[in-house]
């Protein structure tokens, strides 16, 4: 495709949001009345913290946002409501939002903590420490008869 811009993947697997809410083709824009829109996220991980960032324009993180965390996959609900003043033309998305990103790792819903600034919702989770497996093991392999009672030379 020329010109158009290559969509950076670093991970291994595409999100399910990816696979299965894609427009029909030949129908822009065309979407089930009671379907939510897919939220566009960012992720980013160091230090032990994992990162998403999730565009959300134009909502109010006290009464159109909420998040869950559930084992390891974390999800986003938004809802934004149309005004009701009378527009020529309008290219906003309105109704539902919804995204669900599974994680690296279980995470402790009590360490997660979300902001949201200039239509950016923002939520650190602190990944947990992978335990450590330096012990190395060497195991054994026995020598068992062979059928017939002789064993192997």
């Amino acid at each position: 495709m020329a010109g158009g811009k290559v969509e950076r993947r670093h991970s291994l697997f595409p999100d399910f949001n990816d696979w299965f809410n894609r427009e029909f083709p030949g129908l822009p824009g065309w979407r089930p009345a009671t379907d939510a829109h897919s939220i566009p996220v960012e992720t980013t991980s160091g230090d032990g913290v994992y990162v998403l960032r999730a565009e959300l324009p134009g909502m109010d993180p006290d009464n159109d946002i909420s998040i869950t965390v559930d084992d390891n996959l974390i999800t986003m609900s938004a809802e934004l409501h149309e005004g009701e003043e009378d527009k020529k033309h309008s290219e906003f998305r309105y109704g539902s939002f919804r995204r669900t990103v599974r994680l690296p790792a279980t995470i402790r819903a009590d360490d997660v903590e979300a902001s949201y600034a200039d239509g950016i919702l923002t939520i650190r989770i602190p990944m947990p420490e992978e335990e450590e497996t330096t012990s190395v093991r060497t195991i054994p392999v026995k020598r068992t008869a062979m059928p017939g009672g002789g064993t192997e030379s």
